[in-house]
């Protein structure tokens, strides 16, 4: 089975062409190149938790030390850690853009 990033395990819609793009936003998550490959993701899609302004739980969430105690608790976040092992990137912040 492929690994999935986060708008396909939650099923947010957030991404480019995505049901909820218009609506609520394309996710920083799904355009972040500087993420791409990390923990075997497209884009930031399996390191969202180190990427500001991902929409969890309905509300936009902040930068990765302010969600980071949410974030570990999160089924996502734990099966990408399960599923990756000892090569688990949970610290792996992509640079901030000019605009953060």
């Amino acid at each position: 089975m492929p690994k999935k990033n986060c708008w396909e395990f939650q099923k947010c819609g957030r991404q480019p062409g995505g049901d909820q793009a218009d609506e609520l936003g394309i996710c920083p998550a799904s355009i972040e190149e500087a993420a791409d490959g990390l923990n075997d993701g497209h884009m930031g899609g399996r390191c969202c938790w180190v990427i500001a302004g991902t929409l969890c739980g309905g509300e936009p969430q902040g930068s990765y030390a302010s969600k980071l105690s949410t974030c570990v608790s999160c089924e996502f976040y734990q099966l990408v850690h399960q599923e990756e092992g000892v090569s688990f990137e949970a610290e792996a912040s992509p640079p901030q853009r000019a605009n953060e």
